[in-house]
């Protein structure tokens, strides 16, 4: 068990614990777009951040670099992934598959509970956007999502899509750059307008259309 100083008194550290939180911290970061495409990170500077040893700071940045939110050199080097276009496509690809059928299997569970818990996140991503906050868009937006998913109960199926998210995330930072937007999503509305009637061509196009538009134009 590795050791940490508060104040002059060594105090054990759980590594495993440790090891969770700075994995969750730094994966929420990196979902959010808080870290820009090829920013380097270290160890050390991990440790320092989170308060723990190098080994739960080692640990973490291994697990994100196996999912593909960090990459890591043949120097060493850590850092955000800089997507290629291609490599863009093909994740807009993947959220178009992932998400446009687990709003299908979402869609006989949205009650009106949903739909207003939906127009209720809606409102905060406007906000975001009035108050020109990338990651506050970032995370919201994915709230609205995550929150319709969810209905789905496809567990292994939402995971796959939060993995497509967790690599997107420092993309769509510079995205949220590109896109200078002064209102929500327009699809968000298509979306709930779907829910409300039971259209489910409808929701599949509004969902495809939402997931992969932005990302579209990016890589363009």
């Amino acid at each position: 068990m590795d050791k940490i100083l508060t104040g002059n008194r060594p105090i054990a550290e759980n590594t495993g614990s440790a090891h969770d939180r700075v994995y969750r911290a730094l994966r929420t970061r990196i979902m959010h777009g808080a870290i820009a495409p090829g920013e380097a990170l270290t160890l050390r500077g991990i440790g320092k951040e989170y308060g723990v040893s190098m080994t739960p700071a080692r640990e973490s940045v291994r697990r994100l670099v196996a999912e593909g939110a960090l990459f890591l050199s043949s120097s060493g080097r850590v850092s955000t992934p800089e997507l290629s276009n291609e490599r863009i496509e093909e994740l807009a690809a993947l959220r178009a598959l992932l998400e446009v059928e687990l709003s299908s299997r979402a869609l006989p569970r949205a009650h009106m509970a949903l739909i207003d818990r939906l127009q209720a996140i809606n409102g905060t991503v406007a906000e975001m956007i009035s108050k020109r906050d990338a990651i506050g868009y970032i995370r919201t937006n994915l709230e609205f999502h995550r929150t319709l998913y969810l209905r789905a109960q496809a567990p292994a199926m939402l995971a796959m899509a939060e993995t497509v998210w967790l690599q997107l995330g420092p993309t769509m930072r510079a995205l949220y750059g590109r896109l200078g937007r002064t209102e929500p999503p327009h699809n968000h509305k298509l979306i709930i307008a779907a829910l409300k009637a039971g259209d489910e061509p409808g929701l599949r196009l509004a969902v495809r259309t939402d997931v992969t538009q932005g990302l579209r134009l990016l890589a363009g």
